[in-house]
């Protein structure tokens, strides 16, 4: 009887002893593989040495930390690429209308300049540097908006007389570029909920995007819809792709196609980021060759 306790025993300690030299082993496969991840050489997931409930908790456990570590791994390597990229584009649209001032200062140092040539290249420098502190100003406001640092107030804001006020002061600008302009504003519109000073801002920037980039003619309409008021701005865009009209909201990418050292496509940026943060919404389309921009208000 003694002695089959003892068999009995024994097989138990040699299976346990088997078990426990399985689980060192696996231990440390384990341990290279964890360090294989932390290096970055190795995305497999780890699997327990032997059937034991413990070391698969455990090994689930590690599993689920390592894919979090390449998650945040790859967010950060995201955002490295596009705060380099941010970067590159900043350092493109600064010095495009900074170069064209030098340039044209050396050319006032000529000594056998005449006052009209003077002038003139006082006027380029002057739209120039006008162009430049835009541009600076669009790149600041861009970043205090999606760093949360704009202060946007709930107030009711007159959409309809907002409009109508943009489109008298850019009236002449769209006229000298020879646009043609149709409105269509729907009377005794609701009011809305916006900070009135962020409206003025997107509302300004959708007519100055029309007569910068825009051709032929700006149809600007505003009516009630579904509780809602909808403002819509479309103009011929005959130079414009279904990709451009896609991502034009998107600061990167205007940023690499309308370099004109007019406008980099922040000004969409900024109207996007805007209107989302006063919560409506804004969406662009390409059809037929004309560019529309449509945003839905909320009514009080």
């Amino acid at each position: 009887m003694q002695i089959g306790i003892i068999v009995i025993l024994a097989a138990v300690c040699a299976i346990l002893l088997i078990d426990l030299i399985s689980l060192e082993r696996g231990l440390r496969r384990g341990r290279q593989k964890i360090r294989e991840h932390m290096e970055g050489k190795s995305t497999a997931r780890l699997t327990s040495p032997c059937p034991n409930g413990a070391a698969e908790e455990l090994f689930e456990t590690i599993n689920e930390l390592l894919e979090l570590r390449q998650t945040e791994r790859a967010d950060y390597r995201r955002k490295e690429q596009d705060l380099r990229r941010q970067i590159a584009d900043v350092s493109h649209d600064l010095r495009t209308p900074l170069t064209s001032v030098l340039g044209y200062l050396q050319l006032l140092e000529e000594e056998d300049l005449t006052p009209e040539k003077r002038g003139e290249y006082l006027d380029v420098i002057r739209s120039r540097a006008n162009n430049l502190q835009t541009l600076i100003t669009s790149f600041y406001d861009l970043s205090r908006i999606e760093g949360g640092q704009w202060q946007l107030e709930r107030e009711p804001v007159d959409l309809g007389r907002e409009l109508g006020d943009q489109l008298a002061m850019a009236y002449e600008q769209l006229e000298s570029q020879g646009i043609r302009v149709e409105v269509s504003i729907q009377e005794d519109l609701p009011q809305v909920w916006g900070d009135r000073k962020a409206v003025v801002r997107v509302l300004s920037n959708l007519l100055t995007n029309a007569y910068k980039h825009g051709s032929d003619y700006l149809a600007v309409r505003a009516w009630r819809e579904n509780g809602a008021v909808a403002t819509s701005f479309s103009n011929g865009a005959r130079d414009m792709t279904a990709e451009d009209a896609f991502y034009v909201f998107d600061r990167f990418y205007t940023a690499d196609r309308t370099r004109s050292g007019q406008n980099t496509g922040l000004g969409m940026a900024i109207v996007k980021a805007l209107v989302e943060q006063m919560g409506h919404q804004v969406s662009a389309s390409l059809k037929d060759g004309e560019f529309t921009v449509i945003v839905t208000w909320k009514c009080i």
